[in-house]
């Protein structure tokens, strides 16, 4: 079933490296508003429920201590088409690959440092907006 609401993270390279205003910008103009936002940091047990789906991949260690080695700014946006048109905008998950423009060829550094997460699913949308946000923080 799809819906008009996706989930974003702005990875702690893009918070580090002052790109949160620039980003958020970016996904203002692209026609999305934003439902909720906050800028938190995950735990070790956070990374590793959040990104549980890949605990059996070489790389999820070093996701998790990227993921905690820094604050990160979590949002749910709304928009006609929510999902797929936010990861056109975000553009592929390595910047070398992404299309001019997008936020990962602006602002990643590289595959591993891609600077946002954008959900891959109306459903997983859902699940991600729900693990960072109770119902009273959406609006």
């Amino acid at each position: 079933m799809r819906t008009d609401r996706t989930f974003t993270m702005l990875k702690p390279d893009s918070v580090e490296k002052g790109h949160i205003g620039a980003i958020l910008e970016k996904i203002n103009a692209a026609g999305f508003r934003i439902v909720a936002l906050k800028e938190t940091q995950m735990t070790t047990a956070d990374a590793e429920a959040f990104y549980a789906v890949h605990n059996e991949r070489p790389f999820f260690g070093e996701l998790v201590e990227y993921m905690t080695r820094g604050p990160i700014v979590a949002a749910i946006l709304e928009k006609d088409n929510a999902v797929d048109d936010f990861r056109t905008l975000i553009g592929a998950t390595n910047p070398a690959d992404a299309a001019e423009g997008t936020i990962r060829k602006l602002y990643a550094a590289s595959i591993g440092e891609n600077a946002v997460h954008g959900s891959d699913s109306d459903e997983n949308a859902a699940i991600e907006g729900a693990f960072h946000f109770s119902g009273r923080e959406m609006f």
